[in-house]
């Protein structure tokens, strides 16, 4: 409870006990005035403290007070517990929002009659009381227990006044009424933050209706191609990753993630990949997300030495960063073993890639894997950098292009090759990608 619970509750009754002299000019009394022996400033002082603070933040003092000048009032009091431990968060936040005071007071008017009852009287009386909020209760003996609804009496004749009496029981009592407008809220609120799983949707790439993804069991692998799961394209923000408990996502994305690029940091001499996917796109949420729908990747991660080697003129096209590094990423889980025993056995091996369509090609050479064609190729340089299962990062010392697009000019690395860590610095990519964006999105400095 809020500790200025108790001055509030003072000034309250103060007002309470003195409206009597409030109500007429000549400060006469009339019947119809609560007074200090009333029902409602009992309740006020009661021990049923989250009760009457609903009945303070629900503004409904004055009609109270009106009920109790015209009729006997019977209150059904909620434990403390019953509304401070047992309610359901949720609902509790809902009934304290200021939109929603009307549900407030719907709920706290239908623990009150606008009749006196006490317990002797129970079993004699019909079983249908309409309350305050023109609902009805319906009020039972069970086995020598007092029932109002479903809820016990656990303190009968709690108090007792002139005007009212107040009883006990275990739990809120909530209406048909405020239940609906709960749930009507939670579900349109539900409704607003994520897309209907039957809303037809459109294909960017190919402007056709994309086909419903089919039902697979919880935690099996995704059946549409991972083309179908991605954005349609670099510069539009993909959509958020569902929760593990989500209708697809059984993995946490994005903490695998950050994960392994807390791994590249860590590692050394790839500083400029991490730096990108932190700062420069869209590409460590879109992985996130496709690794939380059950999705594979295996990343090749040029070096920070590969990186520097980059000419303005490969970054000078709209996205061509982002398009560089989809070419470095394989749906698929291979390590540096699978890989290898792959080339061996076939002579070369051609992956997939994000950059749909390209391809990327693999073969053995000096007994380890390399990547790409002629000038433009890249070994495999620190293998298994990360292995979690769901993510696999290989260490490659030189930066890819599609076969077409292999720039002439490439420097094929001298062998034998020596590992070099570079210094954490941001190269040309960071430099160039600062000056295309304006330096709006990451500090440049």
């Amino acid at each position: 409870m809020d500790s200025s619970y108790g001055v509030t509750k003072l000034l309250l009754l103060l007002f309470l006990t003195t409206s009597i002299a409030t109500a007429l000019p000549d400060n006469k009394p009339v019947s119809g005035q609560i007074n200090s022996n009333s029902v409602l400033v009992a309740l006020l002082d009661s021990h049923y403290t989250e009760l009457a603070e609903l009945v303070e933040k629900a503004l409904l003092l004055q009609t109270l007070e009106e009920a109790v000048g015209k009729h006997n009032i019977t209150i059904f009091a909620p434990r403390n517990d019953a509304l401070e431990r047992n309610l359901d968060p949720l609902f509790k936040s809902f009934l304290l929002e200021p939109r929603n005071l009307k549900s407030l007071q719907s709920l706290l008017m239908f623990h009150i009659l606008p009749k006196r009852i006490s317990s002797p009287q129970w079993p004699s009386l019909s079983h249908h009381h309409r309350t305050l909020s023109n609902d009805h209760l319906h009020l039972t003996v069970d086995v020598n227990t007092l029932k109002v609804d479903s809820a016990e009496i656990i303190r009968p004749d709690d108090v007792i006044r002139p005007d009212g009496i107040i009883h006990g029981i275990e739990r809120l009592l909530i209406p048909r009424s405020v239940q609906e407008d709960f749930n009507r809220r939670r579900s349109l609120r539900s409704i607003s933050a994520v897309i209907p799983e039957g809303a037809p949707e459109v294909d960017p790439r190919t402007h056709r209706l994309k086909k419903p993804a089919p039902a697979v069991p919880a935690g099996a692998p995704p059946v549409l191609p991972i083309y179908d799961a991605m954005s349609p394209g670099p510069s539009l923000a993909p959509a958020p990753a569902p929760g593990p408990g989500g209708p697809r996502g059984h993995f946490n994305g994005e903490a695998q993630v950050k994960d392994f690029i807390h791994t590249l940091l860590h590692y050394g001499g790839y500083n400029e990949m991490a730096d990108i996917l932190v700062n420069l796109t869209s590409l460590a949420t879109e992985m996130g997300r496709l690794v939380s729908e059950g999705y594979v990747l295996t990343v090749l991660a040029p070096n920070d030495e590969a990186m520097a080697k980059l000419t303005t003129d490969q970054l000078s096209e709209p996205g061509a960063p982002e398009q560089i590094m989809y070419y470095h990423i394989i749906p698929e889980y291979q390590t540096e073993e699978s890989m290898y025993n792959a080339v061996r056995r076939f002579g070369k091996v051609k992956y997939d890639s994000l950059r749909f369509p390209h391809k990327v090609l693999a073969q053995e050479a000096d007994g380890s894997v390399k990547f790409g064609h002629g000038d433009g190729s890249a070994y495999l340089f620190d293998p298994d950098i990360y292995t979690d299962g769901r993510i696999s990062v290989q260490g490659i010392d030189g930066v890819l292009f599609p076969a077409e697009e292999t720039p002439a000019t490439e420097i094929k690395p001298a062998a034998p090759v020596v590992k070099k860590v570079a210094k954490s610095r941001r190269g040309k990519l960071m430099e160039v990608a600062c000056r295309m964006m304006g330096s709006r999105f990451i500090p440049c400095q």
